[in-house]
């Protein structure tokens, strides 16, 4: 089998350097004229491919960036790395993308690993161990290191680095002030994910849509359901309450395991019991009746997160970093009565 040829055996066949071969071979005019048809004509008879590792290594930079998120089966992470995958393509750069899985061990790993090897930046949502635990030690190590870095979604203030956030806060406001508009009176919170920096924001949101509307805040109906809970009991337990109208699930399987224990008890949908979910992903338009969601956007924060790190790789490394704050829209469906 033949050899592949290099820009070093290149180099040696005109007894020139590495550098000159691939100023030549990029048509540079600091190369003659004469020397670079040389090179060129040699290359092509002898099928050179470039070796983008050896490039990039050559010229400091690898156009490759590194991506960590917690969980692939969520829809709104899928949907942030099309949006990563798409802007990174756009402008010329790859990915190796990682899972972390929730787990703080594999983040830190999986960021040891990536940095050590042949990479410009991150981006990365945080596990939710990570968050928990709140052990951000592997992070700050990479900052002070020089690797550029953003951060989505789930993100911590003792970070200092590019942001992209959701309005969290906001974004559960407007669906609660929606639920209470179409004239529920007692609204349930539902949250699987009390542990992230978003549940938390969401709860706030929701509470601060009561107080609004002079609605007492009711410990009771603030459902937080850990992993190792039974969902169905809690939910039966709470539901037991009759006069509860309205449910907001703050992330999208609990809004459809939600809908389906209501249905089995017996409450029409949406005349007796309205439901809200944040994240906007196929699961809540698949089932019956459809749910009405919160979008997040997530492909649009990927491209905005994407964007954010290239700009900073090929510009100004010093300017101040910045935190992106992404509006939510509510996608009215058919849980949720028509305002009137």
């Amino acid at each position: 089998m033949k050899k592949r040829i290099t820009l070093k055996h290149i180099a040696n066949e005109f007894d020139v350097s590495i550098a000159t071969v691939s100023k030549a071979l990029s048509d540079s005019y600091e190369i003659s004229a004469k020397t670079k048809d040389k090179i060129q004509q040699y290359a092509k008879a002898h099928n050179y491919k470039p070796n983008s590792v050896a490039l990039s290594l050559l010229n400091k930079k690898t156009k490759t960036i590194g991506v960590i998120i917690p969980n692939i089966m969520n829809t709104f992470f899928a949907k942030v790395f099309v949006g990563i995958e798409e802007k990174a393509t756009e402008k010329g750069y790859s990915l190796i993308s990682c899972i972390s899985n929730e787990s703080h061990e594999k983040e830190l790993k999986t960021m040891e690993l990536l940095k050590n090897g042949t990479l410009d930046g991150f981006i990365l949502s945080l596990a939710e161990e990570t968050q928990v635990k709140e052990s951000y030690q592997h992070l700050k190590n990479a900052i002070n290191e020089g690797v550029p870095m953003v951060m989505f979604d789930r993100v911590t203030h003792e970070i200092e680095c590019d942001k992209v956030v959701v309005d969290d806060f906001e974004g559960a406001r407007h669906a609660t002030n929606h639920l209470i508009k179409t004239g529920c009176k007692k609204i349930a919170l539902i949250s699987v994910i009390d542990n992230l920096s978003v549940g938390k924001l969401r709860a706030e949101g929701y509470k601060k849509a009561l107080i609004e509307n002079d609605i007492p805040v009711d410990p009771k109906l603030i459902v937080k359901i850990g992993k190792h809970d039974d969902f169905e009991t809690l939910m039966k337990i709470v539901l037991g309450d009759k006069s509860i109208d309205g449910l907001l699930c703050l992330e999208e399987s609990s809004a459809v395991e939600s809908l389906e224990i209501v249905k089995r008890m017996g409450y029409k949908i949406p005349d007796e019991m309205s439901i809200i979910c944040f994240t906007n992903g196929k699961l809540p338009q698949y089932v019956s009746p459809k749910i009405t969601t919160v979008s997040q956007h997530g492909k649009y924060i990927g491209e905005m997160a994407a964007t954010i790190l290239i700009n900073r790789l090929e510009g100004n490394a010093e300017e101040p970093f910045q935190t992106k704050v992404i509006k939510t829209s509510l996608i009215e469906r058919q849980s949720t009565k028509p305002l009137k």
